[in-house]
């Protein structure tokens, strides 16, 4: 089949490419003049399974009104006359009881894990590069507080099956001794050792050069303007370059996915949620993060990524805003200089800003719509890069008329 998918972030060409292995014509279309170059350019460099977790959580109406008094905030909103953001933000709390948060981690956490085995089968068969290391990901602790409340994580943790340990200040420097220099800062973390990091950036651009090999073809520059249908079914996607048409269409366009669906009748309730990130050389390999950090005081993850650390952090409510605001470049540039301040140079910092595509429950957006012949990948918040290979293989699988090898259901756009 001629399958045309629209966006080419990390899903879209994951997406392109397990396409293009079943041996499907598939023709990727975006705005920009390369794949990677707007949410998937410069995040987190995480692949963690382990912290696969909706931000709709109980505690979380409480934690966000004492965030907004912190100095260095998590969390920032920028009010606007909005309704989309304000509708978004009452589902987001209508799913901060124990009851609905149980129930969308079950969802997200089988998507995870196996996206993380899909990437390590990829992996192993192309080579890729991408600066991937396998050392798992420490959250740190910096008060008591913070450590005396982990239980209800290690139950979850525990009745999931995912390994952890709970370290003390000496197990910490044992596996990320760059924190030698500031043990007092902290009381101890909670390591993941089966997590994952590595640049989505190089990642993307690689498995496209993969997805081309295999006969996919990349269509850049063309701004996608509207979907059209007829009889039930999608007939075409307009664009700058003209309408281009399929057998099947796939939506992968993250927090741009509601404008392109609303006018078909499809509501996908995602929001965008602005993150930063600054990307700086290492200095000192020893002073500098060998994994990922996340202070769990600021919730904002350190990452080694090579001979850069990446750091990235903050939700922003600000609309489809792409401002880079100065405090929050201030945010990241205190955590990483508090807490690795021998390890990289700040004053090279790239300074970067993206939006994630957020669902108020928390899952993404997997499955076919009530249009036979369109599909949803989208919706994947913070978890893209964690998720993109096993949403990728799913949404082939599907197309492909196979069962996918993980239960699915609960993911569609039905669940709304």
């Amino acid at each position: 089949m001629k399958i045309v998918v629209l966006g080419s972030g990390v899903i879209g060409v994951a997406t392109a490419y397990f396409l293009a292995l079943d041996g499907h014509e598939v023709i990727v279309l975006d705005r920009q003049n390369g794949p990677a170059l707007e949410t998937s350019f410069a995040n987190a460099g995480e692949v963690s399974p382990g912290y696969s977790a909706p931000w709709a959580a109980p505690g979380i109406p409480l934690k966000a009104l004492k965030w907004l008094f912190m100095r260095h905030r998590p969390l920032v909103i920028w009010p606007k006359l909005d309704p989309a953001m304000w509708l978004w933000g009452l589902r987001m709390l209508r799913n901060c009881t124990a009851a609905r948060y149980a129930h969308n981690k079950g969802l997200m956490l089988p998507i995870a894990h196996y996206s993380r085995d899909v990437l390590a089968a990829l992996r192993n068969e192309t080579g890729i590069d991408y600066d991937a290391r396998m050392q798992g990901t420490l959250q740190l602790f910096r008060l008591a507080k913070q450590m005396d409340g982990i239980a209800a994580d290690t139950q979850v943790l525990a009745e999931a099956g995912i390994p952890y340990e709970v370290l003390d200040i000496e197990g910490c420097l044992k596996v990320e001794p760059g924190l030698r220099h500031v043990r007092e800062k902290f009381v101890g973390g909670l390591r993941l050792p089966k997590d994952e990091t590595g640049d989505c950036f190089k990642f993307t651009q690689a498995l496209r050069t993969f997805a081309e090999a295999a006969g996919a073809q990349f269509r850049y520059n063309v701004e996608i303007e509207s979907v059209t249908h007829d009889g039930g079914r999608i007939s075409g996607v307009r664009t700058t370059g003209g309408v281009v048409t399929g057998d099947g269409y796939v939506v992968a366009l993250g927090s741009y996915s509601p404008r392109l669906l609303s006018p078909l009748g499809l509501r996908v309730p995602i929001y965008p949620v602005k993150g930063y990130s600054l990307t700086l050389p290492v200095t000192a390999d020893m002073s500098a993060p060998q994994s990922t950090v996340m202070d769990e005081t600021h919730k904002v993850a350190i990452t080694r990524l090579g001979d850069r650390i990446r750091v990235g952090g903050t939700a922003e409510l600000a609309g489809y805003n792409l401002t880079l605001r100065e405090g929050r470049r201030g945010t990241l540039t205190h955590v990483v200089s508090d807490l690795f301040p021998q390890g990289g140079d700040v004053s090279k910092a790239e300074f970067w800003c993206g939006l994630r595509p957020m669902t108020p429950d928390g899952p993404p957006i997997i499955g076919p719509t009530r249009y036979p012949n369109l599909y949803l990948n989208t919706g994947h918040g913070t978890l893209g890069w964690t998720m993109a290979c096993g949403s990728g293989r799913v949404m082939a699988d599907m197309i492909s008329g196979r069962k996918p090898e993980i239960d699915i259901s609960g993911l569609g756009i039905e669940r709304y």
